[in-house]
């Protein structure tokens, strides 16, 4: 590899192709790997040949492909990084609802899992102890929505929309479905109760 010729150096032709000067290149990085000084002539001779192509491609002899990088190319313009269009929900609703741990889901809603079941099978007392579960779930919804943010006021807001909103949709939808369904043998406050429990769930677990 002491000839000065670099078509010589690399082992191919001057009208060789740019894909075997490019092999040619490779093999001997390979075949001479390890060895920094030969390395180093293998190298030159590439960018000299490359360099030969450049100034004949600027004589108009011939075509560069553009993939071909030169050695006065070597410094890469950056990436241009590709728009990455994300939707965005608005503002407000970011500022309600909140991306809950699994904590923050299992333990409300063992609560009220709890208190459902006392609400459908504990019929005794009727309806003094659905008043009373009632209470214990507005008391665990106002007490998981301050443990978030620390608003107590805005806990007591969310927690009585949620309440309301349960009760009515339950009474609502209890006189609809009840009488079309024998086999479920709840009355009309039993079923708003645990509706508005499942929806207080919802509440104390997914909003701030």
């Amino acid at each position: 590899m002491s000839d000065q010729n670099p078509y010589d150096k690399l082992g191919v032709s001057e009208d060789a192709s740019f894909d075997e000067i490019q092999d040619a290149r490779n093999r001997l990085l390979e075949q001479y790997s390890g060895d920094g000084k030969s390395i180093e002539v293998i190298e030159a001779a590439y960018d000299a040949i490359l360099m030969d192509r450049l100034r004949m491609r600027q004589e108009g002899k011939i075509k560069v492909p553009e993939r071909i990088r030169f050695p006065e190319a070597r410094v890469q313009s950056p990436q241009k990084e590709s728009p990455v269009t994300r939707e965005q929900s608005p503002a407000w609703l970011q500022s309600i609802l909140d991306q809950p741990t699994p904590t923050d889901v299992l333990l409300p809603g063992a609560w009220y899992l709890g208190l459902s079941a006392i609400s459908v099978f504990y019929q005794a007392a009727g309806d003094q102890v659905l008043q009373l579960v009632l209470v214990v779930g507005v008391g665990i919804s106002i007490y998981f929505l301050n443990r978030k943010e620390g608003r107590f006021g805005r806990a007591i807001l969310l927690t009585l929309c949620g309440l309301i909103t349960g009760l009515i949709i339950g009474g609502i939808v209890a006189n609809w479905l009840l009488p079309q369904i024998q086999f479920i043998n709840l009355s009309p406050n039993q079923f708003s109760t645990v509706l508005t429990f499942i929806l207080l769930w919802l509440v104390s677990s997914f909003l701030r």
